[in-house]
This record gives C-alpha cells, structure tokens and sequence, in this order.
C-alpha cells in the first residue's frame, strides 16, 4: 500500500484528513475549516461544528497531511473519487 503525501494525494482518499477553504467563487466560504467527511463528484462536505458543503470547481483546499499543508486546486478534483484515483494528472 502506497502512502499519502504530497505528490500523490490527488489518487488517495481525502475523507478524514483536515481541511481549510482558502480561496473560493463563493467568498463567504473561505475560511472554512475542519474534517472532510465526505466526497462526490462535484462537492466535499466539510465538518466542524456543522456539515457545509463546498463545491470543487474554482476552489482551493488547503490539505493537512502528516504535519505539512498541501493547497490542493479543486478542479483537479472534479470526478468520482473511485475515478480519480486512476487518473494521470500532467502538472501535479
């Protein structure tokens, strides 16, 4: 089994790992933090004290892994994750 880390998160599972909105279209979702509990094609839901869900397209997530934080452009993350997993992604 292959590790997460930085050069690879984008063909792991990112439920559970902590998260924080740092840029998005929507300005009254950035700052946004806490524990990504789920995943579709289109949107992440994040967890703090309530569930907010968040679209991928044209948002940036800043992903805690290990100690490091990772931003991650969410149009990179348009698909199923069962999809993306078997992508090939040229620039990450």
């Amino acid at each position: 089994m292959v590790m997460r880390k930085a050069d690879n998160i984008l063909r792991h599972e990112l439920i559970g790992l902590q998260c924080r909105v740092v840029s998005a279209s929507n300005k009254s979702q950035i700052g946004l933090k806490g524990k990504i509990i789920d995943e579709t094609m289109k949107t992440i839901v994040i967890k703090n004290n309530e569930e907010k869900r968040v679209p991928k397209k044209n948002t940036v997530f800043r992903i805690e892994l290990n100690s490091k934080k990772i931003d991650i452009d969410g149009n990179y993350l348009i698909s199923r994750p069962e999809d993306r997993i078997k992508k090939k992604f040229k620039k990450w």
